[in-house]
């Protein structure tokens, strides 16, 4: 047999531009290879010889060797969609709240027991270890959250998603408690290196800012649109892998790094203006350095724009420029071959942004630009207050991103004339649909640019969807009806429920099978249980030994030390006045006061447990914290509280201590003012845990209470309609005087009790209670919230009714699976086929 001619194989492949390599063989997923792997890279990769329990480089050679794993199955994910052009989707947010990875990429692979074996073989403990990984810190609340449990889902159900994110080197921050106020750190989550992700610097973008505009006619006859004297900045794209449970699946996320063009100007350098020879570099990398700037001044709302420009710039530059080389650089089916679905008004700039790429860089007429533009963008909104619909000064747009600018009048331009065909001479109409917002400084209004530039418009919760239609966004939903669809929210079950609550998670895969954790509807089986005396039992001592967990957090963070066997009373989110942590601090002070007057016997222990972050430059949120702080510190000294009555603030709340909570909880807050919240997904978090929710009827709420009976919610509150028709004339004062048990309230925290030494302290807060422009209605609710609170104390006392409560909310959260969400998307807006690598 003749030998190959190994030379002409390489010459023949050096001629395409690409080498193949040797396909290795798969790599063993034992405890033995996974060991043999750990070692190699803990020795030779990382050049360690011994183990030290508070470094973190075994737990980094433990991420490459898994990450190995997950690499064998991404390429093949890539090369499975790329050769059969599958038709795929982007989702597009400034935030990705992805927690821990180590813990979900080894159930993904199913090598969570052969992984503790090996790690067991060497003297060290797989918790143990998984302590030493950071918290990413690439988000803040509900939003970056609800788009991590997405890109799971994604790639559990094999459908080719993309995400698209920014990689800020710093994240939210990291909240102190000093003297009962928030402090802020910086969160410094790279530190230690991030051994997930891989830096692909062969995709780098160029992001423009600044400079000016140019035009002019070719010999064509056709108008020429450039964008000259920019500064510019680099976008260094770094990967993430997603995978999908169990299936062979992994997609990705790409986050940017900003970089500037030049490191730095060498000669200035050597003259010795160092300073100023690197500050081209720290502007440019200023973009993603934080998570998030605070918007109080003009240079921190500039820098937000410019995030949002650089995430929604590279991105749409990194497809287009995939899909000119895959298809020669024929655009014709682009929109039928990609969606972007825009989370949240952040990356509505999209739109302008694919109109110039489409026109300036690769010479589409407007017509055609538009076809395409928007027949690929899909806007979800995340939001019922018109004060959190972003708009951005015309002015500043127009020196920062004087093109894009342009292309915003252009559109706008042209939308208003089908208004004006649709509604002749309805100028006050056309006023309110423009994008560009008259007054002494017009403003353009980033919603409307993403619902004027999509083909599908949607809200997260059925009663948010129907507020935005018949409120918010009521003159677009009599437009264009056909755009306007619900996708209720949902959170993934591997992360909030098998990974983070294992002995629940074991204990419903006895009684019904592992199949729940990839259809979540099977959990409905869980009603044959809820009577099973043996079962409950169980339930309860798997609810104890996760409370005991939670009771060790607590301690470590805070030096408090609660009683497990208390009540686990639990409201943790961002700080808000909307989401109302004041009303529970108003029924704990309620509480304090009942016991003060001896009726403390006839209460059930509780501990009441509230974290949450609130925004820097939210002044208000911040009298919250260090109210609820001052409130803590007394009742918790008192003598008379003991064994009765705790009030704890969680510092620093994020994703790791939530799956910790999460497990813990048996009563979850969902407090909100109705016709606030759009959607919530603590609260479907919290219920598929087996927490009883105490809540408005508001956001996902008002489905949570559909799956579960109204005998298994306790429900409060005005409604949306009952808050709009008492607003009028709406007098806490009165409210106040007319109640007892509130009035001996305001008068415990007026009167100083909780600010002995610091008076006034909680001036602000008392202020809001008793106005009555209070857009959050507090005292509205707060008679319907004790009593609310009432029946919680009623059923808890019989633990066997609650037991069974407890069972039919974790059996009723079947539809809360963002499973089930994506694949409502994927039916309604982005029309995927699953990969099957």
């Amino acid at each position: 047999m003749a030998k190959p001619n190994k030379k002409k194989s390489v010459e023949s492949l050096s001629a395409t531009g690409h080498i193949e390599l040797l396909q290795a063989p798969p790599l063993a997923m034992t405890s033995d290879a996974l060991l043999t792997d750990v070692n190699h890279y803990f020795s030779c990769t990382l050049g360690r010889r011994t183990v030290n329990r508070r470094s973190p480089f075994l737990y980094e050679a433990l991420v490459y060797a898994t990450r190995d794993r997950l690499m064998e199955r991404w390429n093949r994910t890539n090369i499975t969609v790329e050769g059969k052009g599958k038709r795929r989707a982007y989702y597009l947010s400034m935030e990705y709240l992805m927690g821990r990875l180590l813990r979900n990429a080894l159930l993904s692979l199913d090598i969570d027991q052969q992984t503790s074996d090996a790690l067991e073989r060497i003297g060290m403990g797989l918790e143990e270890l998984g302590d030493c990984e950071h918290d990413t810190g690439l988000g803040n609340g509900g939003l970056g959250r609800l788009a991590a449990c997405f890109l799971d889902s994604c790639a559990t159900l094999g459908l080719p998603v993309v995400g698209y994110g920014l990689r800020y080197q710093y994240g939210m921050f990291r909240q102190r408690i000093v003297d009962g106020y928030q402090v802020e750190e910086p969160d410094a989550w790279l530190r230690d290196g991030f051994p997930w992700e891989i830096r692909r610097p062969d995709l780098t973008r160029v992001i423009r800012f600044g400079g000016h505009t140019t035009h002019e006619v070719g010999k064509d006859g056709r108008a020429r649109h450039g964008w000259a004297d920019t500064q510019n900045v680099l976008a260094v794209p770094y990967d993430i892998p997603i995978p999908g449970y169990q299936n062979d699946v992994v997609n990705t996320l790409r986050l940017w790094s900003a970089a500037a063009t030049d490191a730095f100007d060498l000669d200035e350098f050597n003259a010795g203006g160092y300073a100023e020879a690197v500050a081209a570099k720290n502007e440019a990398e200023n973009i993603t350095m934080v998570l998030y700037p605070n918007d109080a001044t003009e240079s921190g709302r500039e820098l937000r724009l410019r995030q949002q420009y650089f995430l929604a710039s590279a991105s749409l530059q990194d497809v287009l420029a995939d899909w000119h080389k895959r298809h020669d650089g024929n655009f014709s089916e682009f929109a039928a071959g990609n969606c972007f679905q825009l989370n949240d008004t952040h990356p509505a700039i999209s739109v302008p942004e694919l109109m110039r790429l489409l026109m300036d860089e690769y010479g589409m007429e407007w017509e055609e630009a538009w076809d395409v533009t928007s027949g690929c963008m899909a806007y979800t909104n995340h939001t019922l207050l018109p004060e959190a619909l972003e708009v951005w000064p015309e002015a500043m747009i127009g020196y920062l991103l004087p093109r894009i600018m342009e292309i915003i009048h252009e559109i706008n331009h042209r939308y208003l004339e089908q208004v004006a065909e649709r509604w002749p001479d309805d100028w006050d109409r056309l006023d309110r649909m423009s994008l560009i917002q008259q007054g002494h400084q017009p403003m353009v209004r980033m919603a409307y640019l993403a619902i004027v530039g999509s083909y599908s418009v949607n809200g997260v919760a059925e009663l948010h969807s129907r507020l935005l239609r018949e409120g918010l966004l009521r003159d677009f939903a009599e437009l264009w009806p056909e755009k306007f669809n619900n996708k209720t929210n949902g959170v993934t079950q591997r992360r909030w429920l098998a990974a983070c609550n294992r002995d629940l998670s074991g204990l419903i895969s006895e009684r019904i099978g592992d199949g729940w954790v990839t259809d979540l509807e099977q959990l409905g089986r869980l009603r044959e249980w809820a009577d099973d005396a043996a079962f409950q039992e169980q339930w309860r001592l798997v609810k104890q030994a996760n409370k005991r967990t939670l009771a060790g957090l607590i301690e470590t963070r805070t030096g408090l030390q609660v009683d497990p066997d208390m009540l686990f009373d639990v409201q943790v989110k961002r700080i808000h006045e909307y989401k109302r942590q004041l009303l529970n601090l108003l029924h704990v002070i309620h509480l304090y006061d009942r016991i003060r007057r001896g009726e403390g016997e006839s209460l059930q222990p509780r501990l009441v447990l509230i974290g949450g972050k609130a925004a820097p430059g939210y002044v208000m949120a911040k009298n919250i914290i260090k109210c609820i702080n001052n409130v803590a510190d007394r009742i918790n000294r008192d003598p008379a509280t003991k064994g009765i009555l705790q009030l704890v603030f969680l510092p620093d709340y994020n994703v790791s201590a939530m799956e910790v909570i999460c497990p813990a909880a048996e009563l979850s807050e969902q407090i909100s003012t109705a016709g606030k919240e759009a959607s919530g997904t603590g609260n479907m978090k919290f219920m598929m845990n087996g927490a009883l929710t105490i809540g408005t009827l508001d956001g996902a709420n008002v489905e949570i209470r559909e799956a579960v009976g109204e005998e298994n919610f306790f429900l409060f509150g005005l409604t949306v309609e009952e808050i709009r028709a008492r607003r009028p004339g709406y007098n806490p004062q009165a409210i106040i005087e007319a109640d007892p048990d509130f009035v001996r309230v305001m008068h415990l925290l007026e009167g100083g009790h909780f600010s002995r030494g610091e008076p006034g302290i909680c001036d602000a807060v008392i202020r809001a209670i008793r106005n009555p422009s209070d857009p959050w209605m507090t005292a509205a609710d707060f008679r319907a919230f004790v009593d609310a609170q009432a029946r919680v104390e009623q059923a808890y006392g019989d633990r066997t009714h609650w037991t069974r409560m407890s069972i039919l909310n974790t059996a009723g959260s079947g539809r809360f699976s963002t499973d089930r969400t994506i694949a409502d998307y994927n039916r309604d807006i982005w029309r995927l086929e699953p990969v099957m690598p």
